[in-house]
């Protein structure tokens, strides 16, 4: 009994570390989403030539960092128009180039991680690039962008908030499995075990063997986004090699319920072949970050016996976590007081903002409309509908193979 408090107290702070890094993260991803045009992603992203992966990179850095939002909005850019590989790159950055992600692992892992996610990122978006240009040749556009300006209006703030408010909604399982998760695995799941899994000592071998095995965990782990950072560390704690926790922070996009995702966008034939793509540029990139910082110098050593304290204590973390949550209170009233801007709707499943033009998903009740973040929460609103009346689905587009 003592070991799993001892595993739930490690996760409680390793969640009360990042507090704040969270807050501000959401906060800033939300601001952006509000005040950026998903249109302008539209009319720019129909090939995939260098100008185009840039700006698909540079509009997935400033969107949602939830994977299964970021794979939604792929599949919606796609079928406006976008270029398939494009649509990808900006899923691609949507989740490992954001702002709360490298902000929680410099707090949890350091300042080379933090970097790391970074420079991998821009690595493994050329590498996808590359790869993807081969393997999806002949996966034509999903159709003609049909742009439309979007208004600044009195509800942007509030439009805003709301946008925090639905990542975090969104995130909120993810996040609780993988501080949960890696509060259990940093206590329960002693030095020894760890070195059974992942080779060590082994030099180039190591490195390759754990970058192999490192996506392989995030896939049947079923944790994405920020929430497989605080497991990253446990990983890390455990003896893992740099390039293998790399590997398995990028590996979010391949976890098993994302894969049946794709499968269901485009057919099983594409959606295997998105996850052999997928594992290769993630370990190829992971493998190529340990490489590059090895040459510099900065590949970390040091493995601490704790990853955070585990009590608490009036230090900076304390004080930045009471004034974030102030903020977090106050775009709270904001979300819940809004005005909200014409356009928009809330997913009645998972309590996320959505464009209604861009929505990646509509239903029809009681001669009333619903939008959906995803075609996921769709299935979920029409399975809980179905003994009060039909549901009226608008279909998607057909698998592509």
């Amino acid at each position: 009994m003592s070991s799993v408090l001892d595993s739930l107290r490690e996760g409680f702070f390793m969640f009360w570390e990042t507090l704040w890094a969270l807050v501000l993260g959401f906060g800033l991803s939300g601001i952006v989403q509000a005040f950026v045009s998903k249109d302008q992603m539209q009319r720019v992203m129909g090939d995939h030539r260098p100008p185009a992966v840039l700006r698909a990179s540079g509009f997935g850095m400033v969107s949602s960092s939830c994977s299964y939002a970021a794979t939604a909005m792929a599949k919606s850019l796609y079928q406006k128009g976008a270029d398939f590989v494009t649509a990808l790159v900006f899923m691609f950055a949507s989740t490992n180039l954001v702002i709360e992600l490298g902000v929680v692992l410099l707090i949890l892992l350091g300042w080379q991680f933090a970097a790391a996610e970074f420079i991998g990122g821009a690595v493994m978006i050329v590498l996808f690039v590359l790869v993807g240009s081969v393997a999806f040749r002949g996966v034509t556009s999903g159709g003609a962008a049909q742009p439309d300006d979007a208004p600044f209006t009195r509800g942007s703030w509030g439009d805003a908030a709301s946008y925090a408010i639905a990542d975090l909604t969104m995130l909120r399982k993810e996040l609780v499995i993988g501080y949960g998760v890696a509060g259990f695995l940093a206590v329960l799941v002693p030095m020894h075990a760890w070195n059974d899994v992942f080779l060590t000592g082994h030099g180039f071998w190591t490195t390759l063997e754990n970058v192999i095995v490192g996506p392989f965990i995030a896939c049947i782990s079923f944790v994405c986004s920020v929430g497989n950072v605080p497991m990253a560390a446990a990983l890390w704690h455990g003896g893992i090699s740099f390039g293998g926790v790399v590997a398995f922070v990028f590996a979010d996009l391949i976890s098993l319920p994302l894969v049946l995702i794709y499968r269901k966008y485009y057919g099983t034939k594409l959606a295997l072949r998105i996850f052999g793509v997928f594992y290769l540029v993630m370990a190829t990139a992971g493998l190529v970050v340990e490489g590059v910082f090895a040459v510099f110098g900065a590949v970390p050593t040091e493995r601490h016996t704790e990853i955070v304290p585990t009590h608490f204590q009036w230090n900076y973390t304390t004080f930045l976590n009471i004034a974030f949550l102030l903020a977090f209170a106050g775009m709270y009233w904001l979300y819940r007081t809004r005005a909200r801007g014409e356009g928009f709707a809330i997913d009645p499943v998972c309590g996320m903002q959505v464009q209604t033009a861009n929505a990646p998903a509509h239903a029809r009740h009681d001669g009333r409309d619903y939008w959906f973040c995803s075609d996921r929460c769709r299935e979920r609103f029409a399975a809980g509908r179905d003994e009060q009346g039909p549901v009226q689905i608008r279909q998607g587009r057909k698998p592509l193979l």
